[in-house]
């Protein structure tokens, strides 16, 4: 480092780091990633742990990239799966940058979030923002409450607040707010993402995933692992006007053997119809357009011991 440089205003250091948004489940989460991305990424639906991947959205600013990381929902282990993945949770907590802690402004602060609030106050270094969330559902009175109200638990756990900040996602009112109060939190450092992504899982990925969630969905005693679902093509409906899209998915659902092709398309084709129709709501709530989606049931023989046919299949 030879020569001195004076940093002007407009040099200022690049910055980008990750934040996670955490609250109990319908707390405004995924609503509010998509506000700040500026389109879907999190799969927004009301049965929590929906999000059990680590979907990111990015922001991109000129000046910073704030990747946001999304947590499964922390909720008092009832299995050992739950007590893995509070620990999942636990160790994302302390690895971001910053967390953003979102409690709807609607709802009095309940017992579920003062379990949440307590796990937080455990995480000493990692700073914490309290999300004020759909604030388009309450007067400023009922605003004003809750302010205090988590001013107050904040004060009586232990927790120092780096702000606390109300946002309503639906009116995008203080999103862009709420991403300059995040950025000056993250560390110097050159964007970590190329400027097109908005999500590190490509969508193709995400659209398999949530496909072979519902193929699996009561039949797992039966076929536990033995599915992989890959994803041929995506593609819009050619002479669609624009105000009405279509999007053409065609995907193959992998079995290992001939046997357990009738239990994925159950009598007269009926379980594949609904594993169809289940998953085709999920994916066009993920990509925000109405999707057609074709389905077939192939068998790949012994395809989880076949390293060629893993790789095929994305594993």
């Amino acid at each position: 480092m030879g020569a001195m440089s004076v940093r002007t205003e407009s040099s200022a250091a690049h910055r980008a780091g990750f934040a996670c948004f955490v609250g109990r489940p319908n707390a405004g989460k995924s609503t509010l990633t998509n506000a700040l991305v500026g389109t879907k990424v999190a799969i927004t639906s009301n049965r929590p742990q929906t999000t059990r991947h680590t979907v990111r959205g990015i922001v991109h600013r000129p000046e910073a990239q704030l990747v946001l990381v999304d947590t499964p929902g922390l909720h008092k282990p009832r299995t050992l799966l739950g007590e893995r993945l509070n620990d999942v949770v636990r160790t994302t907590w302390s690895e971001v940058d910053v967390i953003g802690f979102c409690l709807p402004a609607d709802q009095k602060i309940g017992p579920g979030d003062r379990y949440i609030a307590a796990e937080l106050a455990d995480i000493r270094k990692t700073p914490k923002v309290a999300i004020v969330t759909k604030t388009d559902l309450v007067d400023s009175k009922a605003l004003a409450a809750q302010l205090i109200a988590i001013d107050q638990l904040g004060k009586e756990l232990g927790i120092e607040w780096a702000e606390i900040i109300p946002v309503s996602a639906v009116g995008d009112t203080q999103v862009a707010l709420l991403a300059d109060l995040l950025v000056p939190m993250l560390p110097e450092s050159p964007p970590l993402y190329p400027e097109g992504d908005l999500t590190d899982e490509p969508e193709q990925v995400m659209v398999a995933e949530l496909i072979r969630e519902a193929a699996l969905e009561g039949v797992r005693d039966e076929l536990p692992h033995s599915i992989a679902v890959v994803v041929e093509e995506m593609l819009p409906r050619e002479d669609r006007p624009a105000d009405k899209p279509l999007l053409d998915i065609h995907a193959n659902v992998y079995i290992e053997r001939p046997s357990q092709k009738g239990i994925i398309i159950g009598p007269k084709g009926k379980r594949l119809k609904e594993v169809g129709s289940k998953s085709r709501k999920h994916i066009e709530a993920l990509l925000g357009t109405p999707v057609f989606l074709d389905l077939h049931v192939k068998v790949a023989k012994d395809w989880q011991r076949d390293p060629k046919q893993l790789r095929k299949l994305g594993f």
